[in-house]
């Protein structure tokens, strides 16, 4: 998710209380993968070819809604998949539109007509739309032709809520997609959220992130369905990881106007060579919760917390064993370059070093580093 000052204020609140009273933690967002199911044929994420499917029920989500470490500020992410594809979309909708607003829209836009209609039904917060290139570039890196069906939406709910356009960089597409993607934004009114792709279980991706340069595999073949199930049930070992292309000169200048964004995209090359150590502290105020109940520990790791359909989400969030492992990731995981964790974790460090310095940053949020040399300031790293 993005986030406003406000979104940042509150979990800035979120941070002091979770650290007095780790055992009642309470959530600054929430992701609730309803299902796995999708009409998309993407190659950085291969959740479409994934049989049989499974959702997460009305009833557990409500279930899910009703935990103490849900308060009404916790902003709720409603995604898949394709989560207008979960057999009990409209119902799950209707509950949020009347019980908890605070609440974000996710989708592929494949359905154009459809998601317009729940949006203007429903009301959501946001909605989060995914657009990663140019019309080629879209066709050739997620298999279906649903450009113009994203840009008919961004279109018609300009003014209804705000669209934020999800873009993911990764080997199947470019910064020249990134600027084409940056521009649509600029000429719609829109807000721009980039991603970078990164090996997460859950999507069953097959190219190592940090080991392919960006590009890489642009316009590839389409990929099948009988190609995708052949590459999920090889799942072969990642290789070893080399440096990304030098690409800090190729960032569009159009992302100078999307400042969190190019933050996030700038320090990335310093996190694949190992030069950024920062901690994990999204992890202490957010969860995410799979189709089949899993809780894993971030969207990154395998590791999981428990399931919401053996134990309440409050004592898969908060027991202790899920303390202690929160309280060691935090301190010592630098393990992925997830948008959702990192760009909050960058804006605290960041944040913190400017009011109090380094040596009280590092003293309240753990050692950390921007560069090589542990003296480097942010502005210094960034600039």
């Amino acid at each position: 998710m993005n986030f406003s000052f406000s979104d940042y204020a509150s979990r800035g609140r979120n941070l002091l209380y979770n650290r007095l009273m780790p055992g009642s933690k309470r959530l600054s967002s929430l992701m609730l993968y309803a299902t796995d199911r999708c009409d998309s044929g993407c190659k950085h994420c291969l959740i479409w070819a994934k049989r049989p499917t499974t959702v997460l029920s009305y009833e557990s989500i409500v279930g899910i809604m009703g935990s103490d470490c849900i308060h009404p500020s916790t902003a709720v992410g409603l995604e898949g998949g394709e989560f207008l594809l979960h057999p009990e979309a409209d119902r799950i909708l209707a509950w949020f539109s009347e019980h908890h607003r605070n609440y974000d829209l996710f989708s592929n836009g494949l359905k154009p007509g459809a998601l317009i209609t729940a949006v203007r039904d429903y009301r959501p917060r946001r909605l989060y739309i995914s657009l990663d290139g140019d019309q080629d570039t879209y066709l050739h890196m997620r298999g279906k032709d649903g450009y113009e069906g994203v840009i008919e939406v961004i279109r018609e709910l300009r003014g209804v809520l705000p669209v934020f356009v999800m873009f993911t960089l990764s080997p199947y597409n470019d910064f020249g997609d990134l600027a084409h993607v940056a521009r649509v934004c600029k000429e719609s009114g829109a807000f721009l959220r980039v991603g970078i792709y990164d090996n997460i279980p859950f999507f069953d991706t097959i190219e190592s992130g940090p080991a392919s340069a960006f590009g890489q595999y642009k316009n590839d073949d389409i990929l099948t369905f009988s190609k995708a199930k052949e590459l999920q049930a090889k799942k072969e070992e990642s290789p070893a990881v080399r440096p990304v292309n030098d690409y800090t000169r190729l960032i569009p200048e159009e992302m100078h106007e999307f400042g969190e964004n190019l933050d996030y995209i700038r320090l990335y090359r310093n996190w694949v060579e190992g030069r950024l150590r920062l901690g994990c502290h999204s992890i202490l105020d957010s969860a995410v919760v799979l189709p089949d109940g899993d809780v894993p520990i971030c969207q990154h790791l395998p590791t999981r917390l428990g399931n919401i359909h053996r134990q309440s989400l409050d004592e898969v969030f908060n027991s202790p064993e899920s303390n202690r492992l929160q309280r060691h990731h935090s301190q010592h995981c630098n393990q992925c370059w997830v948008s959702y964790h990192r760009k909050y974790d960058i804006v605290l460090y960041r944040t913190f070093e400017k009011y109090f310095g380094r040596w009280a940053t590092s003293k309240l949020l753990g050692y950390y580093k921007w560069d090589t040399d542990d003296r480097t300031s942010y502005a210094e790293a960034s600039g």
